[in-house]
C-alpha cells in the first residue's frame, strides 16, 4: 500500500469539530501517519481539551503562530484581520486563550517543533519529502495565500530545499487550495475549527503518495456546529465567534 497521510490544520480549541474529523479519518482506513499544521487553540473554549486529545492520540505537528505566542505569553497572536472589528475581537480571543490556558497545555504547545520533514518512501530511495509548516519556511506568522505568486512558492520551496515532485504543506490561512509549480505541490490544508472559505464543515487533507504520483484529496466534515456556538455564547468569549462558525467566516452583516 502507497504511504497515505492524513493533514489536519487551525483547530482552533473547537472540539467538536476536531472530534468529527477524528472520527471521518477512522473510516478511511490505514494511515501512515496523522500530523497537525498547528494552532490548535484560539478563538473557541476547549484550548486545554483540544491540546490533550492531540497529545492522548499521539498526533504529531508543528507550531503555528496561536501556539507559539501563547505559550511564550508574546504581546499578540501574530494574525492578520479582515477589518479593525475582527482586530479588536481578535485580542479579546488572545487574551481569553491566555488565561484559560493551563501551564501544562502552554508547555506542550511550546515544544512543538516549527517543521517537520517526512521521507514517505523511507529515505533510503529517491523520492518525494512532504514538509510541514504553519506559515512559511521563516516565520509561522505568513500568509500563503491561493493568490501568491508563482515566484513567491518556488522561492519558498528553495529557501525549504524542495524540488521536483516534492509536497509542501501549510494552514494558516484557513481557506483549502493546492497548486503545482515547478513539479513541487502546494497544499493549504485548511481549517478544522475554524474555516473562512463560506462553507462551515470542518477541513482536512488525506495525501497519498507512490514513487511516480501525489494525489490530494480535500475532505470536509459535517459536525455539530450549534453545540460549539452554544458553547461560545455561554462562555466570555466575543458572542461573534459563534456566528463566524456558522456561517464558514462570512458572517452576515449586523
Amino acid at each position: 500500500m502507497s504511504p497515505r497521510y492524513a493533514l489536519l490544520s487551525d483547530v482552533h480549541a473547537n472540539l467538536p469539530a476536531m472530534e468529527a474529523v477524528l472520527r471521518d479519518i477512522r473510516t478511511r482506513g490505514e494511515l501512515t501517519g496523522i500530523y497537525h499544521l498547528g494552532d490548535l487553540v484560539g478563538y473557541a473554549p476547549w484550548p486545554n481539551e483540544v491540546v490533550a486529545m492531540i497529545r492522548d492520540a499521539a498526533i504529531a505537528g508543528v507550531v503555528g503562530n496561536y501556539d507559539s505566542t501563547v505559550a511564550t505569553h508574546y504581546k499578540h497572536c501574530g494574525c492578520k484581520y479582515e477589518d479593525p472589528r475582527q482586530e479588536a475581537l481578535s485580542h479579546e480571543s488572545y487574551a481569553w486563550t491566555l488565561a484559560n490556558t493551563s501551564d501544562e497545555s502552554k508547555r506542550f504547545l511550546g515544544g512543538l517543533p516549527f517543521r517537520i520533514d517526512l521521507r514517505p518512501l523511507g529515505g533510503h530511495v529517491a523520492g518525494p519529502t512532504i514538509r510541514l509548516v504553519h506559515g512559511n519556511h521563516a516565520l509561522n506568522t505568513v500568509y500563503v495565500t491561493e493568490d501568491r505568486s508563482d515566484e513567491f512558492l518556488s522561492s519558498m520551496a528553495r529557501h525549504m530545499g524542495s524540488r521536483e515532485g516534492d509536497v509542501v504543506c501549510f494552514g494558516h490561512t484557513h481557506k483549502p487550495w493546492h497548486r503545482v509549480v515547478e513539479g513541487i505541490h502546494f497544499v493549504n490544508t485548511g481549517s478544522v475549527g475554524r474555516p473562512k472559505d463560506g462553507d462551515a464543515r470542518a477541513g482536512y487533507v488525506l495525501l497519498d503518495v507512490s514513487e511516480n504520483s501525489i494525489d490530494i484529496e480535500f475532505v470536509r466534515v459535517a459536525y455539530d456546529v450549534e453545540a460549539a456556538a452554544r458553547a461560545i455564547l455561554a462562555s466570555t468569549l466575543p458572542d461573534e465567534f459563534a456566528e463566524y462558525l456558522r456561517t464558514g467566516g462570512s458572517p452576515r452583516p449586523v
